[in-house]
């Protein structure tokens, strides 16, 4: 069904069983007391599923290269020996893995980091020391010492981490070069460093060893590389023995949207199938690839080797596996939320999965039978309710799955209407399957019954939320007020003028949907956020056109601060500066007086203003569904609550879903 995403490939040496690569994520792992062999149960599960080649997580050669002073390095012989448990465990499944070195260059945060040129990173909290000749040349050594080890611990390969604007990048291009000796000026010095570092590599490892190469192939920042500058390096690096050229795209510090959600699927492989013609040795591209039919079509059509998926393989293990089985509707598909993965390790905290929170948890989060089946009731088909009835089912439980309405997926069923949240229909297509997969009884346009609910086992409560009602003068005007379930729901008409209550997700969400630009394709968005597509800029960078919408949109919050980032960490700037960019009305700080035919009267500062506002949507936040409450005792132990009737609050999918699946789980 997918003859190009699963014929093997011949690197002459070895040979990779498909042409999956499980794409580089640091999970937090590399660092816990108990890591590599949470980190083995990681990388097996994946490997069993039938990942052709594993990228791990970033480690550094050496201690300046670390990212954070407590960061994972590989640099001793004990290292080697402790990573053996990580390469038998994909070797027990017939996959190969590679260990990615990266030295973080000014990137790291710590006050020892070290760079081509001594140019603090716009991101980072340390301006580093530059280099000396005798630093570059023991970190080069570093790499190769590293390589060495790699090979000693089992590892097939090391990818070295040239892309995202850490060190090796960093030597690469004129924006932090500023060298004037034989590392630094010229293009063909700037590359110097890469291509020893290679040299090095593959003299201590010899020939039968895969060499990766993360070359940056789009850069998105001022004083990039040109399209001549990345092929000149890529035939560079094949001539000095790299056996695979993966794709980066986009440096950390870029302002360009590169894994979000709102990215469209496969938005830069035009780049790598520029790059492929003028190299022979196998070249892999990526960024949002996640799912076999988009993997296909991207190899079919010849634009690269190989594809490199990361987070769909924290959403689905067995996602190769289910590709060759021609079951790909039965695929945990990534929606590139970010909310639980990146999310987490910018908090410092350990990667996971919104849609599968069993990932990087494999060894504590199991889903085993269970030894006493039991009649179970769960009371809402959200995300919630769909995990825990799914998990339930699976390990044997009779779960009747009770919804009050026609159709399954609760908030999601709204999100997957807002641009650039279509993916979490995916989300809803996987739970919709695997209530047929797992037996799950399903009862649509069933509001639940108290006295039934007393005949069962198990109550699980997943009843939701509802949108929260303001109290404002004038609120109850159904002609000039609409809450954000009904807008989304229904439609709304709004007229030219929309003052939005409420600047957090939601608010941020129903902002972008009444702004979005009618029939967008990859071209469109390309340009609207300055991506050169000929590749003629460095960087492939070009001034941002702002595109202002034809609606005059105000979203308000009462807090002063900033307004418009939304609850995402690694998301909120995107969404920020989409609106700038479309000319909404970000306001802090704003009491809210009152709601009349002239529209939202407000107070900012001590000022009160007149917003003319046609419409006034409603976004602050929502709360608990709770049916019978007051009768919820009666249930004793046997009660159990979960997702949003638990917690209201922002919207929390990760905390839903992995409630869902815990209690399912555990009862």
């Amino acid at each position: 069904m997918y003859p190009h995403l699963l014929k093997p490939l011949d690197l002459g040496f070895t040979q990779l069983r498909n042409r999956v690569l499980m794409g580089s994520m640091h999970t937090g792992l590399e660092e816990h007391k108990e890591g590599l062999h949470k980190l083995a149960a990681f990388y097996e599960e994946r490997a069993k599923g039938g990942v052709g080649l594993i990228v791990t997580g970033g480690f550094s050669p050496n201690l300046r290269g670390r990212l954070s002073p407590f960061s994972a390095e590989f640099s001793r012989p004990k290292h080697a020996k402790e990573h053996q448990v990580v390469t038998e465990a994909v070797h027990k499944h017939g996959g190969k893995i590679a260990l990615q070195l990266l030295h973080a260059g000014r990137y790291a945060m710590h006050p020892f980091s070290q760079s081509a040129s001594s140019m603090k990173a716009p991101i980072a909290k340390f301006a580093p020391s530059e280099m000396s000749e005798r630093q570059i040349l023991n970190t080069i050594e570093a790499f190769a010492n590293s390589a060495s080890l790699a090979k000693s611990a089992g590892y097939d390969g090391v990818e070295l981490m040239g892309s995202e604007g850490y060190l090796i990048n960093q030597f690469i291009c004129k924006r932090t070069n500023m060298r004037y000796d034989d590392w630094g000026g010229t293009y063909k010095k700037r590359m110097r460093f890469p291509i020893e570092l290679v040299k090095a590599v593959r003299e201590v490892v010899g020939k039968d060893f895969i060499i990766i190469f993360r070359l940056s192939m789009l850069d998105l920042v001022e004083e990039g590389s040109t399209f001549e500058d990345v092929v000149m390096l890529a035939q560079e690096l094949e001539k000095v023995g790299v056996t695979i050229i993966n794709t980066g795209i986009g440096w950390h510090e870029a302002r360009i949207p590169t894994i979000a959600t709102q990215v469209p699927r496969g938005a830069f492989t035009w780049v790598t199938e520029k790059v492929k013609p003028y190299v022979s040795i196998p070249v892999v591209t990526c960024n949002r690839i996640n799912t076999p039919e988009e993997a296909e079509r991207i190899l079919s059509e010849g634009h690269a080797d190989m594809v490199s998926m990361a987070r769909p393989f924290l959403a689905d293990p067995e996602f190769v596996l289910k590709a060759e089985q021609s079951r790909s509707q039965h695929i945990n598909t990534c929606i590139g939320c970010n909310q639980a993965c990146l999310d987490n390790v910018f908090k410092g905290k350990r990667a996971s999965c919104l849609v599968n929170p069993r990932a990087c948890h494999e060894t504590e989060l199991l889903i085993e039978p269970a030894k006493n089946k039991k009649r179970v009731a769960v009371v809402g088909a959200g995300p919630a309710g769909l995990a825990c009835a799914t998990t339930l089912a699976e390990r044997g439980h009779h779960v009747d799955l009770i919804e009050k309405n026609d159709r399954i997926g609760g908030q999601f069923r709204l999100a997957m209407q807002i641009p650039g949240k279509e993916e979490f229909r995916e989300t809803i297509r996987y739970f919709a399957n695997r209530l047929d997969e797992t037996g799950v009884n399903l009862l649509l346009d069933t509001p639940a019954d108290f006295e039934q609910l007393k005949e069962y086992d198990e109550v699980v409560m997943a009843s939701g939320v509802e949108p929260r009602k303001l109290n404002i003068e004038g609120i109850d005007n159904p002609e000039k007020v609409v809450d954000y379930q009904t807008l989304i729901r229904e439609k709304t008409h709004v007229g030219n003028n929309v003052a939005i209550i409420g600047a957090g997700g939601i608010g941020i969400d129903v902002a972008t949907m009444l702004t979005e630009p009618v029939h967008q394709t990859l071209d469109d968005w390309l340009h609207d956020w300055g991506i050169d597509k000929q590749l003629e800029h460095p960087g492939g960078l070009f001034p941002f056109p702002d595109a202002e919408s034809e609606l005059n949109v105000w979203v308000m919050q009462r807090k002063k601060g900033r307004v418009g980032k939304g609850p995402g960490k690694t998301t909120g700037w995107i969404h920020k500066r989409t609106l700038e960019k479309r000319g909404v009305n970000l306001l802090g700080g704003i009491q809210y007086e009152k709601i009349d035919d002239d529209g939202l009267h407000i107070i900012k500062g001590k000022k009160i203003e007149l917003l003319p506002a046609d419409k006034v949507v409603i976004c602050a936040g929502q709360v608990s569904v709770r049916p019978f409450e007051e009768k919820w005792q009666e249930l004793g132990e046997h009660f159990h609550l979960i997702g949003g009737a638990d917690v209201a609050g922002e919207l929390d999918a990760v905390r839903a879903i992995r409630q869902g699946v815990e209690l399912g789980a555990k009862l």
